[in-house]
This record gives C-alpha cells, sequence and structure tokens, in this order.
C-alpha cells in the first residue's frame, strides 16, 4: 500500500519578513518613547542627529570626572609634597593608614569587605574625627558580626589626599541589609594642617579663586536637571529618591560633605546618610 505524506507548508518569507520589521519597529518606538522621556525631546534630538558627540573638551572631562568617581577609592593616602611638620600619632605609618581591614563572609549572614581609615595626626579636632569614623564605620561592624541569617551586605572604603596643606579624606560605605534597600553613605573631613583647623567648603572655594555664586548656581542647576529626571523616572513607573530644590542642605554653607583631589572639589549629596537609598548628587568645581 502506497502511503502519500501531505506536503510540508512552504514558509511564506515575505509575510515572515514584514512580520519581523513590525515587531522592530515596535522595540524602536518603544525606546524612542522611553528614552525621550527621560532625555527630553530636545536633547534627545540632538543625540541622535549628533551622536552625543559634541560636547565641548570641557564637558567630556567633567563627564569623565563623574563617571570615575568609584575609582578615586583605592584603601591609601596618595603621595603628596608638603613643607608642613604634622605631628604623627605613630610614625610608622603614613598620615592616613587603613587600621581595620577585614575580608569575611558567613553564608545566609553577612559579607564584609572593610577597609577603615585612620588618621595619624596627633592633634584634638583629628582625635575627634577618628572617634566620629569608628562610630559611624566600626561599631556598626561589631552589631553585624552578632547577626544570624540577616543576609547583609556592609563594604567599606576611602581616599585620602593633601594638596595645598589640605588634608582630605572621603569614606563611602555601602550597606545592605535583607530586604531593604541598599544605602550608600558618604562621610568626608577636611583639615587645614598650616592653620591646624578645620576647613569649609566655602573657605575651599575662596582658596582656589572661585565665585561663590558661579559655584552655587552650579549646584542649584545641576540638582534641578536631576530632579527633572527622577520626575521623568516615576513617570514611568520608577521609585526614586526626590530632591527638594528649597531644601537649604543645597546652599555652600550647609554643605558637609566634599573631598579635593587633582585641583577639583568633589561636592557629594549622599541621600543614603539619612535615608535608604543609594541615590547620590556628585558635583565637580
Amino acid at each position: 500500500m502506497k502511503v502519500t505524506l501531505p506536503k510540508k507548508p512552504k514558509l511564506n518569507v515575505k509575510a515572515i519578513v514584514i512580520y519581523t520589521i513590525s515587531i522592530i519597529a515596535c522595540i524602536i518606538a518603544i525606546i524612542v518613547v522611553m528614552l525621550s522621556t527621560y532625555y527630553g525631546t530636545d536633547e534627545l534630538d540632538r543625540l541622535i542627529t549628533t551622536g552625543g558627540s559634541n560636547l565641548t573638551q570641557e564637558e567630556i572631562e567633567y563627564q569623565s570626572l563623574i563617571e570615575n568617581f568609584d575609582n578615586i577609592f583605592q584603601n591609601r593616602m596618595e603621595e603628596y609634597t608638603t613643607g608642613i611638620q604634622i605631628p604623627s600619632i605613630d610614625e610608622e605609618h603614613p598620615i592616613v593608614y587603613t587600621y581595620y581591614r577585614t575580608s569575611e563572609t558567613k553564608e545566609n549572614s553577612y559579607v564584609l569587605d572593610l577597609n577603615i581609615p585612620y588618621i595619624n595626626i596627633d592633634n584634638e579636632k583629628i582625635v575627634k574625627y577618628n572617634e566620629d569614623i569608628k562610630e559611624m564605620f566600626e561599631e556598626k561592624v561589631n552589631d553585624i558580626l552578632q547577626t544570624e541569617n540577616e543576609n547583609i551586605i556592609y563594604s567599606v572604603q576611602y581616599s585620602a589626599t593633601l594638596e595645598e596643606d589640605v588634608l582630605s579624606v572621603i569614606i563611602e560605605a555601602e550597606l545592605k541589609e535583607g530586604s531593604e534597600p541598599q544605602r550608600t553613605i558618604i562621610k568626608t573631613y577636611n583639615y587645614d594642617l598650616k592653620n591646624q583647623q578645620e576647613i569649609t567648603l566655602e573657605e575651599i572655594i575662596n582658596r582656589k579663586q572661585l565665585n561663590k555664586d558661579d559655584v552655587q548656581n552650579k549646584i542649584q542647576e545641576e540638582i534641578r536637571q536631576e530632579q527633572e529626571r527622577v520626575e521623568s523616572m516615576k513617570a514611568l513607573g520608577y521609585s526614586i529618591f526626590e530632591r527638594n530644590l528649597d531644601d537649604d542642605m543645597y546652599k555652600i554653607e550647609n554643605t558637609q560633605e566634599f573631598f579635593v583631589k587633582d585641583g577639583n572639589i568633589y561636592i557629594v549629596y549622599a541621600y543614603g546618610n539619612e535615608n535608604l537609598t543609594s541615590e547620590m548628587d556628585l558635583i565637580i568645581v
């Protein structure tokens, strides 16, 4: 008996091509809508028509500094030159060194990667700095080590520089406790070695002969742009920490966290210092 199998249906190549193109077009349309919401239509048009490359050299360098912020944390004191005699507590160590270092994991309980600095200067104000560092960062470690099955991830890293006789130390901690949102905590210490006193952001701005009003305007403008981005992301259903443009925290005289490196001032607003968020704003002048 001869059995005749049914012929395989021919693929409609034309229909497949049209269907594929339609899917791709839909995906592109969705991406364009999302990008225009994020950037704004004018900025998106500029990015598309120029490939995003019509930035000035200054803008490119600034963006590079922002993008490489995490790379400044090398857990050491950078090389420096100074004619000032610095009274150290321990002459065998540099001005700033890692006095507490550990990398430890306990399954289901915690993961620790810690480099906590010590400022090695015999001075009453510096003693208070070191007490503050211990209270903020080391005591948290002691609490974590007592936990069981809390799934805590905690890391601390730092950087230290000495420029124009100003010692600048920045410490970054990232903390994730169970299902809670991750926090990014930034703390800085800035000390004038020559005059043996804490130095403020306003004093640094004056020392570098920058215009205070220009710096203040730059801070406000960048925070405003960031809040616009937040509002755009909210429209897409994302939940991001919101900035209050009228908050006095953005005034230069109230800004506490800043770091001096390679002649630049890194001004940091780390909202995780007080809230359960990793959001932060960085302005460099």
